[in-house]
């Protein structure tokens, strides 16, 4: 019994602070778009539903009392925050940058007004685990929205391959560390995280990048960095 309480409390650790590197490999992208000074084709929803998906985990974490989900969650908020603000000051599509944005704060302290709302503890906590799920899979398949443009030019330049990597690695641990809690919203969206990953990941063996010109970065160099 003390090796198994051993063992998560390892795994919930090491989690934290994948999850935490997962976050930071978003500042490797906003640096690129910071020396071309452009965001070129790359979309900046990914980094709003990320401070979307994890203000939400933050509310659910409260709810559960899982105290790891709402520390790493809140570092998760400034982080992809700070990200949204400097993809707005450098991208050129301002005005509809903004309206995602403002969609999204309003969608994420609606759905909080409404779970506080909720009376009954058990139907909230159930609720939001819900809208957790749904959110976190959007999160993961964000970059999807790149698939016809990468087929299209044979070329994955315009998918963010730190975050897609990372992201595989970290659903993989909150995978083991929601079925040994036997938490079934931290189980499947990082399940779906798992299996929505490796096939941006395959895009990047089907159409890799092609020089250091484009949105992402070569292979060698995105790995040598983690």
């Amino acid at each position: 019994m003390h090796n198994v309480q051993g063992f998560i409390y390892i795994l919930e650790i090491t989690a934290v602070i994948t999850t935490v590197l997962q976050y930071l490999s978003g500042a490797l992208i906003c640096l690129k778009y910071v020396k071309k000074k452009s965001t070129g084709d790359s979309s900046g929803f990914p980094f709003i539903c990320g401070f979307l998906s994890c203000g939400y985990w933050v509310h659910y974490g409260l709810l559960s009392s899982e105290h790891s989900v709402v520390l790493v969650n809140i570092i998760g908020v400034c982080l992809f925050f700070i990200y949204t603000l400097i993809y707005y000051v450098i991208t050129v599509n301002k005005k509809s940058h903004v309206k995602q944005f403002l969609f999204i704060v309003l969608a994420l302290f609606g759905i909080i007004l409404y779970d506080n709302s909720l009376m009954d503890a058990q139907q909230s906590q159930k609720f939001m685990g819900i809208v957790c799920c749904i959110v976190t899979v959007c999160f993961f398949a964000a970059p999807l929205i790149n698939l016809l443009h990468v087929i299209r030019i044979k070329n994955s330049e315009s998918l963010p391959f730190p975050l897609i990597i990372m992201s595989f690695l970290v659903s993989i641990q909150w995978l083991v560390y929601g079925i040994i809690i036997s938490d079934t919203f931290i189980q499947l969206p990082n399940f779906l995280g798992c299996i929505l990953s490796m096939l941006q990941l395959c895009l990047f063996v089907c159409y890799p990048p092609k020089s250091f010109n484009g949105q992402g970065y070569k292979l060698v160099e995105q790995s040598v960095v983690f």
